[in-house]
């Protein structure tokens, strides 16, 4: 079939990308980003750290802060994302703009086989059920994330007496979509969780020549015969949160990528 969404471009320049060069000339961030899926968790902390508001991301709808500060002794930009692969991805292109080539990203998940809720996962690679990274890599099933990001991510929550797994996740853009038969597929593929960014916020970071890694805690659960969402594992989204900034704190220390800054 002649799909539209497999008609890859490698050309890394585009016209919205040029553009905002010229608009956001004279700016910069912090080398190491934190982006977060854990509403007003992340902000009332920057906010309540000191951290300053660096180049807000006006998405029509709403205006998403980049924050700047320091914690841990290291500078640091700090995202609070919307929810969908396309909405995510507008942002953090944004902060690979202006000179991050370093992220840890954090959220929440569903799982697809037994995980108790509050569980951190550490996903190795994505499956791309989504439209995004279609449009930052070569058409293909999987996008994997950076093995380093990954041990800082597995160090900080083990600083922290918590285990990081290793999985599989499966990125979609369809939450309303995930029918039984789809499940038992990406479940029989080795997926163990389901989230709806990964795969795209990973593909972004290849083509921009960023490192990237993401910490999961598991929320819902579709392990069972029907949906269950517990409690959506909101009791541990402020230990994610700190856990993610102890693992960007830890990449101070290692080479960055090839992120090109506007400053």
């Amino acid at each position: 079939m002649d799909l539209p969404i497999l008609e890859y471009d490698p050309d890394p320049d585009d016209l919205i990308r040029n553009g905002l060069k010229v608009a956001l000339a004279g700016r910069t961030l912090p080398s190491i980003g934190v982006v977060t899926f854990l509403g007003d968790v992340s902000r009332r902390w920057a906010a309540d750290q000191g951290f300053q508001i660096a180049s807000p991301v006006d998405l029509v709808t709403s205006v998403y802060p980049i924050w700047t500060g320091t914690y841990g002794g290291v500078e640091l930009a700090i995202a609070e994302l919307p929810v969908g692969a396309p909405a995510a991805v507008l942002i953090v292109e944004q902060m690979f703009l202006l000179g991050v080539d370093r992220m840890v990203a954090v959220g929440s998940c569903g799982a697809l086989v037994h995980v108790d809720e509050g569980e951190f996962l550490l996903p190795v690679r994505a499956l791309r059920d989504e439209g995004t990274s279609y449009h930052y890599l070569p058409p293909a099933r999987w996008v994997e994330t950076d093995a380093g990001v990954r041990d800082a991510c597995r160090a900080a929550l083990e600083a922290r007496g918590l285990k990081g797994t290793d999985c599989d996740t499966w990125t979609t853009d369809g939450f309303f979509r995930e029918t039984s038969g789809l499940v038992a597929k990406r479940r029989e593929e080795g997926c163990a969780v389901v989230e709806m960014e990964c795969a795209a916020l990973a593909a972004c970071a290849q083509l921009r020549g960023a490192r990237y890694g993401q910490i999961l805690y598991s929320a819902d659960t579709l392990a069972g015969d029907e949906h269950d969402i517990r409690g959506w594992g909101h009791a541990t989204r402020d230990t994610a949160l700190l856990t993610a900034l102890d693992a960007a704190v830890l990449l101070a220390d290692t080479p960055g990528g090839l992120a090109d800054s506007v400053g």
